[in-house]
């Protein structure tokens, strides 16, 4: 397909305030939640619900920077736009480059984590041939929806973000009256190093609310709903992580090395049927942040082709789905080799360290911004003008401080590949005959 037909095609404007919101959530909500409390509480004890308000209290302060920015585009693209209007395309290529690793990583760290709680149910899934089979499958297919179309993606990531929340709220519901007291007037905090440490692994359960800003070539009003949906998802997420916590810890304080906390502090309130209950919610929930990320990741490579830091080829949209069919294939076969490169841990830290370097880009650009395009009617405002940006970047430095030397020698090594790759096309693209 010539670059021209795919310009004329362009994207559906589909995406309304309550899309844009469940992507937030199914992007946020994925394996950490069902994951992280056995750890908070071996690190933190009593304290560990704290550290999700701590965590929360960061990731809003970088959610509303997020806000501040995205409502001056309407563009798809969220970070690699935003870092290309105000730094140039090689920053803009960079940011997009180290979200795509950073949303491949995580992709493939939850679809192995997705498929090993699925191996509740069967037991082959949880390792081998039938596991690896099972991860790919789950690629497969989620590629496949995306192909067909954006409203195919939305109503897939609708049903899960519902059959998501039903466990995990009804959890609440039976073990918060179970709430230990000391939570409140006598939980110790943490060492300043330990509590650093604590916050980086738990800051993988609040990471992912960026691809909501990412498909805002396809949403209907995008300078006012992405803000209001990012402020509003992430406020109730944290409410409801530390309400999850605290149940966690009251419920089963000796739960700390468990690889299942969730479940087992269902087993404890509604035994083995509650285990399943809580298992099964834990494939709808990782189901539903899979989903987010090949609706959401694809889009960002389709922006840099369209800003020419990648080959037209990632920018051709399919001529009857009209969705970025190239992207989203290339996303896909990504994600598989890192799944199939890497284990759980070591792809879920890179993915949390990477994000927080584009973060730290995306808050950057905020200034320079405001300088280049000013303000206008019904933005996105920040009280306390730089304070909420100044703060969001000194805590996103200093958990970044908390990362193993192994975390970022991966990262240097991709953004030298990335650094390449662009140089490559922009040279490749200067050399061709008009």
């Amino acid at each position: 397909m010539s670059s021209s037909k795919h310009q004329k095609i362009g994207l559906k404007r589909e995406i309304g305030k309550l899309g844009f919101a469940a992507i937030a959530l199914n992007g946020t909500i994925g394996a950490g939640i069902f994951a992280l409390p056995a750890i908070a509480i071996e690190r933190a004890g009593l304290f560990s619900p704290w550290i999700y308000v701590a965590c929360g209290v960061l990731i809003m302060a970088i959610v509303f920077v997020f806000a501040r920015v995205a409502s001056y585009f309407r563009d798809t693209g969220g970070p690699v736009t935003y870092a290309t209007q105000a730094f140039g395309p090689f920053v803009g290529f960079q940011a997009g480059w180290l979200l795509t690793l950073s949303r491949a990583a995580a992709f493939a760290a939850n679809a192995h984590l997705m498929v090993t709680y699925a191996g509740w149910f069967w037991s082959p899934l949880t390792e081998g041939t039938w596991h690896l089979a099972a991860v790919g499958a789950v690629c497969i297919l989620l590629t496949v929806v995306n192909m067909v179309g954006v409203r195919q993606g939305m109503l897939a990531i609708f049903a899960l973000t519902v059959l998501k929340l039903l466990p995990l709220a009804l959890l609440v519901f039976l073990g918060i009256s179970q709430t230990n007291p000391e939570i409140f007037t006598s939980a110790k905090i943490p060492q300043l190093d330990s509590l650093g440490e604590t916050m980086l692994i738990v800051f993988y359960a609040f990471v992912g609310f960026e691809s909501a800003v990412i498909p805002a070539g396809e949403a209907r009003n995008p300078r006012r709903d992405i803000p209001l949906a990012l402020v509003r998802t992430i406020l109730a997420i944290t409410v409801f992580y530390f309400l999850i916590q605290v149940v966690t810890v009251s419920v089963a304080p000796d739960i700390a090395g468990s690889k299942t906390p969730l479940a087992d502090v269902a087993m404890i309130l509604m035994g083995t049927a509650g285990a399943g209950i809580l298992t099964l919610g834990a494939v709808f929930s990782i189901s539903g942040n899979l989903t987010s990320s090949m609706l959401s990741a694809p889009r960002m490579l389709y922006a840099m082709s369209q800003l020419g830091s990648l080959p037209a080829w990632f920018g051709i949209i399919h001529p009857r789905h009209q969705t970025p069919a190239n992207a989203i294939l290339f996303y896909a076969l990504f994600s598989i080799v890192l799944a199939l490169s890497g284990g759980f841990v070591f792809l879920a830290v890179m993915s949390t360290v990477v994000r927080l370097m584009v973060y730290v880009m995306c808050i950057a650009t905020l200034p320079v911004l405001h300088r280049k395009l000013g303000e206008f009617e019904g933005q996105f405002r920040l009280f306390g003008g730089m304070t909420i940006p100044v703060l969001a970047l000194v805590l996103c430095l200093w958990l970044m401080t908390h990362a193993s030397m192994e975390s970022w020698l991966t990262t240097s090594v991709f953004m030298l590949l990335g650094s390449v790759m662009y140089f490559v096309t922009r040279r490749r693209a200067a050399l061709r005959p008009e």
